[in-house]
């Protein structure tokens, strides 16, 4: 493996998702195809990416993201060899050039991600840590649906999860210490919007 296809897993999963997005209308299956049922790593950076794109205003979009990636950090959690999500998820469907506008938007943050992401700090990303860095990308999930009503949870949550799964496909701890620190953030946000601190 190269350093460079090793330095750019998101930028490889932005280009994938720009070449699918150019059709008129794209299902969410259409997206996970493109990687395989056995690519949990970037399966999961789909969701949490699109979660972060302007698509998220769309309602419900943030509660489907956050379900998928609930499903796919648990067959991780579990070791799945096989990544199964279900029908009433994949057959959700985005407009194609709505699709496109909201991927293109996400290249300037994974262009940043992949320069700074590096072999690092590998204590947080090596077992069991990996098992809770998939933990808390489950709980980001499930906290989605909650959180669709709260301006920016969803996208602040989604951004956690990219970081968290850049940090398990490179191996890198700091963006597993910055995943982390994102998610404590967010959890401030529905707090602070409901007058508890």
């Amino acid at each position: 493996m190269t350093a460079q296809t090793r330095h750019q897993p998101v930028g490889d999963i932005v280009d994938r998702l720009d070449a699918v997005v150019e059709r008129d209308e794209i299902r969410l299956r259409d997206l996970f195809e493109e990687f395989g049922e056995s690519s949990f790593l970037p399966a999961l950076m789909v969701p949490s990416l699109l979660v972060v794109s302007p698509l998220s205003g769309i309602p419900l979009f943030s509660s489907v993201c956050g379900l998928t990636i609930a499903f796919i950090s648990a067959q991780m959690l579990i070791s799945r060899r096989h990544l199964w999500l279900p029908d009433m998820l994949m057959k959700m469907k985005i407009d194609g050039p709505k699709a496109r506008k909201a991927v293109r938007k996400l290249r300037g943050g994974s262009s940043w991600i992949d320069r700074h992401s590096k072999n690092r700090l590998r204590i947080f990303t090596s077992a069991p840590a990996r098992k809770w860095l998939q933990l808390l990308c489950l709980l980001c999930g499930l906290a989605m649906p909650f959180l669709e009503i709260v301006p920016f949870s969803s996208s602040l949550l989604g951004g956690a999860v990219t970081l968290l799964a850049t940090a398990m496909l490179a191996r890198d701890g700091l963006f597993a210490l910055l995943g982390s620190t994102v998610i404590a953030c967010a959890v401030l946000v529905p707090l602070n919007v409901l007058g508890v601190i």
